[in-house]
């Protein structure tokens, strides 16, 4: 765990035996971890069928009728399923070159996090962040049950870094994650132990 001994800013891996199916081989970005639990957003998994530009219709940032010019920076965005909880809530994971007073969380180094339509406006408009993803629902944990799956072996955590988070290499993503903290996943156990 972070340095706090909490896991703000740090991805969270699933283990190879995860007995929760919508969890399986899945990255999470945690955005916040406090003594009353934790929140993030899964990073690997595209909402199938649903197209920025067609949200940003659906939420009347973009109009049906014009013929759709978005940015290129916005074309760039992509939809993700955040997690099984509020699916119908957007949150945009961004890079920290875009703020919004009271509204935007500063997570680590280049992450930032804002959850309002403002943002999707500014990302419209061509004047948002330069890079990010909008993800539809969040995964969340009560008090104590992150560290209770992490100690049950359900989990692995390690550093985050933009690069990951924000590239577009989804099906390639949990296998990344696992190289960058030196796991082989062909050697790697579902099963736990203790010395």
């Amino acid at each position: 765990m972070g340095s706090s001994g909490f896991l703000d800013g740090q991805l969270l891996l699933a283990m190879p035996g995860m007995p929760d199916d919508r969890f399986a081989r899945t990255v999470i970005y945690i955005c916040a971890h406090s003594p009353e639990g934790a929140m993030g957003l899964v990073i690997n998994k595209p909402a199938a069928d649903i197209a920025f530009p067609s949200l940003l219709e659906q939420l009347e940032i973009i109009s049906a009728e014009s013929p759709i010019s978005l940015p290129e920076r916005a074309e760039r965005f992509r939809v993700l399923k955040g997690g099984p909880v509020e699916t119908g809530r957007g949150f945009v994971l961004h890079s920290d070159d875009f703020t919004i007073d009271n509204s935007t969380l500063t997570i680590d180094d280049g992450i930032c996090l804002t959850a309002t339509v403002d943002i999707l406006r500014a990302i419209a408009a061509g004047n948002g962040p330069s890079r990010g993803v909008l993800a539809l629902g969040y995964a969340g944990w009560g008090a104590g049950q992150l560290e209770s799956e992490i100690n049950e072996n359900g989990w692995l955590n390690c550093p985050a870094d933009p690069a990951l988070v924000f590239d577009e290499g989804f099906e390639t993503k949990y296998d990344r994650a696992m190289q960058k903290i030196g796991i082989d996943l062909t050697m790697l156990s579902s099963a736990a132990g203790h010395a």
